[in-house]
């Protein structure tokens, strides 16, 4: 009963003496606080609000426009259609503050007209997609209408500097694609992985269903996309990710790496202590709407919307669906050790506490001597498992007392904070070290992460970072700008020639508070015990290695005229098809965030023209100039898959919202169960690298982060995440499953690096022929 205790503010008692009342000055105060940071939150949103609803026109300007109305007034010219007389009817005098006030609401109508007029006009101008498929190729023209909508969207945009969110009510809705133009973009992906028979089949099945049942399932897919912000992503989140039952760990939750090649510290808490300020300064900009929207090339933003769950989100368990929780503020984070749950206040007075007073918070937990209680050490496993057992066992274990207390402080905590044992370690001569490093980020030892947080923050015992993520609330691409603000941040003055934080308290920070589980009963230990041997069956499983490829980068990428990711994509096909015998469908993510609330599209990396060069790279007697130009090919079909992506113009998220439609009707499609069914034995992703322009690696070249990546997605294909980071460096994150006996990661890794080896050599050889020729063909002329 200790933590109830120390819980309660004050207490009112009534004895034979009169009433008595305790209470306690310093709970009091602190409630105080929270109370005004939380107004003070509130007024700041309500303001962020009234601005982005306005924007791009200025706040300021109403009052321009007030000021223009009374003088058009009082100077006996009358304002458009007459509206200050036509308001001044509607008041009840016309002395002159009737008169002012009627000049002020014919000033506000005016006002809106023009924002919403601007609005719009920048809303059908980010409509416009013809940019995304213009060559950048050096010395290439930019036709005449993008130079133009270019012009008319910087003067719209940039003249008012944005906020977060400022751009949301201006971001066109996801296009829905016809059925027509998806079935020909599917059947088109197929045909390389499948033989003349089963492609024939395939052709039948879609046309039954194109017409049949599809044009009833679009209508309904059609006013959906009408009447929703977008008509994909509430269906994704809640069917793809919170309905899933299988175990978060591994299976879909992704991990991210630090700078490696950097170390700015090598002492534990100060290393935490300056990412737990760092973050929380990061939360602030963000509540407040101060960071900066992502542009695309400087022009084009890119939806904000995941953003608002960031921090203080959990993903709370269900018996049949999952749901995503957002606390509006927290004030504490929760820090991980040895088994050992404490509780971390992070303000005092209404600011963040400085480095060097969390590093002092920090080392009181690194030196205690607490023992973790009966199942506590354990009780995190329960997030790594079965969705349903752990919904169960909350609603019966976690529902009230201190179970409840506890398990609330952790799910409302701004983030979680996991202090580890053991090192994180980088070192090329030792690539093994690294592969540990992600392993230790994507699964730990099962249970000293909190799976269900939007993220846990994971330090190593000589001071490198990495996290652990939690997908529903997000995409990769918002952590990976987290990740690159902190690192950027740390190329300033952080930290003493020991190692520690700079500066010095100017008080004594509250002390970390242990919490407290009662677990100590057969109930609780049995569900814990089952989660935690699921959960090492799991990551036993993992095969997970961590290519580093140094012989170069996207500068010969560049060089050879080629996108970098493009270049990739083809590279993996070879690599993929040399390590499987055979083609199999390979799923590439692309963000929709040009349009509102645009999550994510799969691209589809194996083409036929893919097919096609890779067999030409097989066969020896393919001429290297027939080579070349098949690559070329290739990669130019797969920038247009990726483009259409972009452009809203996708396959798959289009047939699994058919899907969701005919399961709601329930109305059998043959055709769609097939296409639902396929495994992605090949799943990538690009982890993007600079979204900002504080992430120059010009003058900080070290600030090079490893990236990170995930589980496979099928128990026997692999999953391969790569960043290019820099001009000659890129890491590939390799996953697959130890248990499957065709695939293996360490053996893709280096069909990998020979198949990027075989395509440097290719376009030397094409050079060299090219030089070749233009000496004969200069010494002919010259005879």
């Amino acid at each position: 009963m200790a933590e109830a205790h120390s819980a309660v503010a004050f207490s009112f008692s009534i004895t034979h003496e009169g009433w008595h009342l305790n209470y306690d000055r310093e709970v009091l105060h602190l409630v105080w606080q929270s109370g005004i940071r939380s107004w003070k939150k509130r007024l700041a949103r309500f303001r962020s609000g009234v601005r982005n609803g306005v924007y791009p026109a200025h706040l300021q300007s109403l009052w321009l426009v007030i000021a223009v109305a009374i003088a058009l007034h009082f100077t006996q010219r009358h304002v458009p259609f007459n509206l200050v007389s036509k308001f001044l009817g509607l008041l009840p005098g016309d002395t002159v503050g009737y008169q002012l006030a009627a000049c002020g609401l014919a000033g506000l109508f005016f006002w809106l007209c023009i924002c919403y007029t601007m609005r719009y006009s920048l809303k059908l101008l980010l409509m416009y997609k013809g940019w995304m498929y213009e060559k950048r190729a050096p010395g290439s023209k930019v036709s005449l209408p993008t130079r133009l909508w270019a012009l008319f969207v910087k003067v719209l945009a940039t003249w008012n500097k944005p906020g977060l969110y400022s751009f949301q009510g201006s971001l066109p809705r996801l296009p829905l694609p016809s059925v027509q133009e998806t079935m020909s973009r599917y059947l088109r992906s197929v045909r390389p992985l499948l033989n003349d028979s089963n492609y024939t089949r395939m052709e039948s099945l879609a046309k039954e269903f194109e017409s049949t049942i599809a044009p009833k399932l679009q209508r309904y897919l059609t006013l959906k996309s009408w009447w929703s912000t977008n008509y994909v992503s509430d269906w994704w989140e809640e069917y793809v990710y919170l309905r899933g039952r299988g175990a978060l760990m591994v299976n879909s939750n992704f991990y991210g790496i630090d700078a490696i090649f950097t170390q700015p510290t090598t002492v534990q808490s100060a290393r935490a202590a300056s990412v737990i300020n760092m973050l929380l300064q990061f939360r602030r900009i963000v509540e407040r709407q101060e960071l900066e929207p992502i542009l695309v090339q400087g022009l084009v933003p890119l939806c904000s919307w995941q953003y608002e769950r960031i921090f203080n989100t959990v993903r709370v368990p269900g018996v049949e669906t999952d749901k995503i929780v957002h606390y509006q503020d927290s004030n504490h984070i929760v820090v991980l050790h040895r088994g050992c749950y404490y509780k971390v206040v992070i303000y005092h007075n209404g600011r963040i506490l400085r480095p060097c007073e969390l590093q002092i918070q920090i080392e009181e937990i690194l030196n205690s001597s607490d023992k973790p209680q009966p199942g506590e050490e354990l009780v995190a496993a329960l997030t790594a498992g079965d969705r349903t057992k752990w919904a169960k066992i909350r609603e019966s274990v976690f529902a009230k007392g201190v179970n409840k207390t506890s398990l609330h402080l952790i799910e409302s905590a701004a983030f979680v904070l996991s202090l580890d044992e053991h090192p994180f370690e980088f070192d090329m001569a030792h690539p093994e070290k690294l592969d540990q490093f992600g392993r230790y980020l994507l699964h730990g030892n099962g249970h000293d992460r909190w799976f269900d947080k939007s993220f846990t923050v994971c330090v190593g015992s000589n001071g490198r970072i990495g996290f652990n993520s939690e997908h529903t609330w997000a995409d990769a691409a918002v952590m990976s700008h987290i990740w690159e603000m902190l690192i950027m941040e740390e190329t300033h003055p952080r930290y003493d020639e020991n190692g520690n934080t700079l500066g010095i308290p100017e008080f004594e920070p509250p002390k970390p508070k242990r919490m407290a589980f009662n677990l100590d009963y057969p109930e609780a230990l049995d569900a814990i015990q089952e989660a935690h041997v699921a959960s090492q069956q799991l990551l036993n499983d993992v095969d997970l290695r961590i290519f580093v490829h140094d012989a170069y980068g996207k500068g010969l990428m560049k060089k050879c005229r080629l996108s970098p990711d493009a270049y990739l994509q083809m590279a993996l096909q070879l690599a993929y098809y040399r390590d499987a015998g055979k083609f199999s469908l390979t799923y590439e993510a692309s963000m929709t965030r040009l349009f509102r609330e645009g999550r994510t599209e799969t691209v589809r990396p194996c083409t036929i023209e893919s097919a096609a060069w890779v067999k030409a790279m097989e066969d020896p007697s393919i001429e290297v100039e027939e080579r070349v130009k098949l690559l070329n090919k290739a990669c130019d079909r797969h920038q247009l898959g990726y483009q259409d992506a972009m452009c809203g113009k996708g396959i798959d998220r289009h047939l699994f919202c058919l899907y969701v439609v005919s399961k709601y009707l329930e109305l059998d499609s043959p055709f769609l169960k097939e296409v639902l069914s396929e495994p992605w034995r090949l799943s990538t992703s690009q982890t993007p690298h600079g979204q900002t322009a504080k992430m120059d690696l010009k003058k900080h070249p070290n600030c090079i982060s490893a990236g990170g990546g995930f589980g496979p997605v099928a128990d026997d294909g692999y999953g391969v995440s790569y960043i290019v980071a820099g001009e000659d460096l890129i890491f590939f994150h390799i996953s697959s499953k130890k248990s499957c006996g065709t695939t293996n990661s360490e053996r893709f890794a280096q069909q990998i690096a020979r198949a990027l080896a075989d395509i440097k050599h290719l376009f030397e050889q094409y050079k060299t022929q090219q030089q070749k020729q233009k000496s004969v063909t200069n010494g002919t002329a010259a005879n």
